[in-house]
C-alpha cells in the first residue's frame, strides 16, 4: 500500500512539473508576443515556487512597466530572488538598480557586488558597468587596469559603450599601454554600431592622424555622423 501511495505521489509530482514547464513556456511566448496580461497571469505562481526564469522575467516586467504599472520595488524583489540563485541577468539588473537607487537606497558598493557576480558569468552589460565603476571609482577604488580588463571582456562581446571607453583608455594610456591604433580599432567598432561618442572620437583620430592615416574627408564623415 505504501509503495502504491509513493508511486501515485511521484506521478502527481511529475504531472505538476510538466504543467509548470508548459505554463512557463506559454508565459515566455506570450511576453515576447506582447501579450503581457497573459504572461503576468501565468508567471507569479511559477516564480513563487522558486523558478529563476520566471522571477527574472517578472523583475523585467516590473522594471519596464510591461503589462503592469512600473514598480521598481517589485522589480527589486523578483530580481533579488533570482540573483540569490545565481541568475546572471538578474544579478546585473539588481546591480544597476542599486547603482541608480531604483526601488532601493542608492548604494555603489552593493551595486558593484552584484555587478561583479554577473560579470564573472559573462553578462556583457554587467561587465561594462563594472568596468565603468572601476574607471570612475564608483563603489570601488579607482583602478584603470581593472577597468580595462572588464571593458575588454565586454567589448569583445560587442558591448558598444565598452568598445568606446576601451578605445578612450588606449588613446590616453589609462590602465593599458597607450596605443593609438588600438584606440582607433575600438572606436571604429563602436562607431559602426552608431555610438555618437565613438564617431566623434574616430573623426578626431582621422583629423589628427592618430592611429590611422590622416584623412580629413574620413574625419568629416565621422564628425557628420556624430553631429546628426
Amino acid at each position: 500500500m505504501k509503495k502504491w501511495i509513493v508511486f501515485i505521489a511521484t506521478i502527481v509530482s511529475l504531472c505538476s512539473n510538466v504543467a509548470r514547464a508548459n505554463d512557463l513556456e506559454d508565459a515566455i511566448d506570450a511576453h515576447y508576443k506582447g501579450n503581457h496580461a497573459k504572461a503576468l497571469e501565468l508567471l507569479p505562481p511559477i516564480a513563487e515556487e522558486g523558478n529563476v526564469i520566471a522571477q527574472g522575467l517578472l523583475g523585467r516586467m516590473y522594471l519596464r512597466g510591461e503589462g503592469v504599472n512600473q514598480d521598481y520595488q517589485q522589480a527589486v524583489k523578483w530580481f533579488l530572488l533570482a540573483a540569490e540563485q545565481g541568475d546572471a541577468y538578474s544579478q546585473g539588473k539588481l546591480g544597476g538598480m542599486y547603482d541608480g537607487g531604483l526601488g532601493v537606497v542608492q548604494d555603489n558598493k552593493e551595486a558593484v557586488k552584484w555587478l561583479q557576480l554577473a560579470a564573472e558569468q559573462g553578462e556583457v552589460l554587467a561587465q561594462t558597468a563594472l568596468g565603468m565603476s572601476y574607471h570612475y571609482g564608483d563603489g570601488v577604488t579607482q583602478d584603470y587596469q581593472k577597468a580595462a580588463k572588464w571593458l575588454q571582456l565586454a567589448a569583445e562581446q560587442g558591448g558598444v559603450i565598452a568598445q568606446n571607453t576601451l578605445g578612450f583608455s588606449y588613446f590616453h594610456g589609462m590602465g593599458v599601454t597607450q596605443d593609438y591604433q588600438e584606440a582607433a580599432k575600438w572606436y571604429r567598432l563602436a562607431a559602426e554600431q552608431g555610438n555618437s561618442y565613438a564617431q566623434y572620437n574616430l573623426g578626431f583620430s582621422y583629423f589628427h592622424g592618430m592611429g590611422v592615416t590622416q584623412d580629413y574627408q574620413e574625419a568629416a564623415k565621422w564628425y557628420r555622423l556624430a553631429a546628426k
